[in-house]
């Protein structure tokens, strides 16, 4: 950052969570940024706490249940709580002029089209998964679902810890996504999220999900092209939250300067 440039203000919501704590972490280090808001629910103990007080470090931001104050002086929110949580501080993002990143999963469709009318006045980046390594893979699966049309059953196994309360997996379901759209199909048509006794033959249209959750497990995602006599595996697995934190951080850097519109991650790293 130049000694003419202003660190891009950023309020995190969920502060106290794992992500909220990770986010907070990479805020703090990263030389271009600086922590204005830290939100949490109305009935969390640490409310009025330091938001920098779990690693030891003074912050001057005091974590807030008040969305409109938290927001106050903010350029951008971080958001990956619940959708419920994400929908109530949508409208003061778009009434106060913040910037959005929501890294939030589990949305329904009127839920979506929520975060889109929002997206006319604000700008606002959404994906199932921030992690530039994800998103990455979410492209070298484009390339393989275009090649590997026929004569290859498609199945996309994903885990996480015990604490995940959506299944499959934001990303497991933008997998699926990537792949029928780079096929001419539509996920919602040829998915199967669950089998369960005397199934048949499996249906060569079809893109099969599996779900795993257990431990501590931060995500696994591997999808695999299953052909006669081969088999492609394409998978990304995180060891912790930090990719997920830097990916938004730089969404974050992404949106500053823009009016409004509705981004994800491959508008972010160019992989259109």
């Amino acid at each position: 950052m130049t000694a003419a440039a202003q660190p891009h203000r950023i309020a995190v919501a969920g502060a106290t969570g794992r992500m909220g704590q990770m986010l907070i972490e990479a805020v703090r280090a990263a030389g271009d940024c600086r922590l204005t808001g830290a939100l949490e629910r109305a009935d969390s103990p640490a409310l009025g706490q330091d938001a920098g007080a779990f690693a030891g470090w003074a912050s001057g931001v005091r974590v807030s249940a008040d969305v409109r104050a938290g927001l106050q002086g903010a350029q951008a929110l971080i958001d990956f709580t619940r959708p419920e949580a994400t929908l109530a501080h949508l409208p003061v993002c778009r009434q106060q002029g913040v910037a959005l990143v929501i890294g939030t999963t589990g949305f329904g469709d009127a839920q979506k089209a929520q975060i889109a009318a929002a997206a006319r006045d604000i700008p606002i980046v959404m994906a199932p998964n921030m992690s530039v390594g994800v998103n990455v893979t979410l492209k070298l699966l484009e390339l393989a679902a275009r090649a590997l049309t026929t004569g290859y059953d498609i199945e996309i196994i994903e885990a996480h810890h015990r604490h995940k309360v959506d299944a499959p997996s934001g990303t497991a379901l933008k997998m699926g996504e990537v792949i029928a759209a780079a096929q001419g199909r539509n996920l919602q048509d040829c998915a199967v999220y669950a089998r369960h006794g005397h199934t048949g033959e499996r249906d060569p249209s079809t893109i099969g999900f599996a779900t795993v959750r257990g431990g501590d497990i931060v995500g696994d995602h591997t999808v695999l092209f299953a052909g006669t006599g081969e088999r492609i595996e394409i998978a990304h697995k995180s060891s912790s939250r930090a990719g997920y934190a830097q990916g938004s951080l730089r969404a974050v850097r992404f949106l500053a300067g823009r009016k409004a519109g509705l981004f994800d991650m491959f508008d972010v790293l160019n992989l259109r």
